[in-house]
């Protein structure tokens, strides 16, 4: 078998990383990904991006710090379909949770969708613990361009930083 190795690093998104985003949503998805990078740019979030040698984004989440007091919230996280399974998204999760240390936080918060058992079972490998359930729901474009509501069911996760 041969075995592929990649040197990945970790930083926030850019604008102009957005072309090479296609992979983690619809276009409308990645549209606001700008907002995201303006929400960042005010100490809002951070939105990180894991990137190869040559800086193409394979991954990519936000730490939204404005959700819940003395945590930061995991959201939108992402690793490009071809590369899961790979190890990625724990090292995004891992330097998400630094980030949050390093703001002087204590916790961890997200919420997986429960048709998702797969990144589920990531996150309680990495210690997240069930804490509810809750319904979400965001605006979704279709193929066609036209935009509609989709909701799911959430279990919700917390994991405490040491």
């Amino acid at each position: 078998m041969t075995e592929i190795r990649l040197h990945l690093s970790v930083r926030a998104l850019t604008d102009a990383d957005l072309p090479s985003c296609a992979w983690a949503g619809s276009p409308k998805h990645v549209r606001e990904l700008a907002h995201q990078i303006r929400r960042a740019e005010a100490g809002e979030i951070d939105y990180l991006a894991v990137c190869t040698p040559v800086g193409l984004p394979v991954a990519v989440g936000g730490i939204d710090y404005t959700v819940e007091p003395g945590a930061g919230t995991l959201w939108q996280l992402g690793v490009h379909p071809a590369l899961q399974s790979c190890g990625i998204g724990t090292l995004l999760i891992r330097s998400a949770e630094q980030r949050i240390g390093a703001r002087g936080l204590t916790r961890a918060e997200l919420a997986v969708e429960e048709n998702n058992p797969r990144a589920r079972a990531l996150y309680e490998r990495l210690g997240y613990r069930t804490v509810g359930r809750e319904l979400d729901s965001w605006d979704v474009e279709a193929e066609d361009g036209s935009v509609q509501r989709y909701e799911t069911m959430c279990t919700l996760m917390r994991k405490e930083l040491t």
